[in-house]
């Protein structure tokens, strides 16, 4: 398992576990680190892909089905044992709903509570609609990872360092780029939906998520671009919305 999920902080008597995807390009190390903060009743699980961090030298993924049945295959044991929740930002989101709808339609579990961020819903007309990012040159490519910040500039700065990054970005792209699914005719999840995002980030269809729950559905937006969530005030801010409500959830489950 450790293969594929960083957790920094085993905590066996934790009752509820909260897995996060990467977003495009992303290793797992910066949500480990939530461990540290978050309260010992929630591990925190991060996956990690291929291609990065101690998986370098592994083949990146091709689609979405093939994301999902690696971390389905590490962790279906883990889902059956306590309570979780799904994080997720951006290409991460994606991950959180296709994770999410196969456990579901698959196993017959869902999460306790879901946490999207930075992206419109899969199969909302404004996704659909989004430009083929992985299809840009390499220097168009350049322009547009500058312009949604997130990447330090002295790696994009870097030849030689944007070489090593920008392959598993525009590999996760790809797959963000050919992934479709449905738009839910009926909820198929009842837990509680809860979606941010960055106020001066490019427009994202937010409430389209609604369609996959029966249950209580938010969306905040908070200052910043599209890596507002790397801004010590707003993770705070999640950190501590995602305390009180899985707490919350926690004594709704027993």
């Amino acid at each position: 398992m450790d293969k594929v999920i960083t957790c920094f902080n085993k905590r066996p008597d934790a009752s509820v576990r909260l897995i996060c995807f990467p977003w495009a390009g992303g290793g797992s190390i910066h949500y480990a680190r939530w461990a540290k903060t978050l309260n010992s009743s929630i591990e925190v699980y991060s996956v990690r892909l291929p291609g990065r961090e101690g998986r370098a030298k592994e083949p990146f993924f091709q689609n979405m089905q093939e994301i999902i049945d690696e971390i389905i295959g590490v962790l279906l044991p883990h889902l059956r044992e306590k309570p979780f929740a799904l994080f997720g930002h951006s290409f991460g989101a994606m991950s959180c709903f296709a994770f999410a709808e196969h456990v579901k339609k698959v196993y017959n579990l869902e999460p306790i509570h879901m946490f999207l961020s930075g992206a419109s819903a899969p199969y909302s007309e404004a996704r659909l609609q989004a430009p083929r990012r992985s299809h840009m040159s390499d220097q168009e490519f350049l322009v547009w990872v500058t312009s949604i910040g997130g990447t330090p500039p002295e790696i994009l700065a870097n030849a030689e360092l944007a070489k090593l990054f920008l392959p598993a970005l525009k590999a996760d792209l790809c797959v963000v780029d050919n992934y479709r699914c449905s738009r839910p005719s009926t909820p198929f999840l009842s837990c509680p939906v809860s979606c941010f995002d960055g106020k001066e980030d490019a427009p994202h269809d937010l409430q389209a998520w609604k369609d996959m729950t029966s249950g209580d559905f938010t969306v905040q937006m908070l200052p910043g671009s599209h890596f507002y969530l790397k801004e010590a005030a707003n993770e705070k801010y999640l950190l501590d919305h995602i305390t009180k409500h899985l707490e919350t959830a926690e004594m709704d489950y027993l």
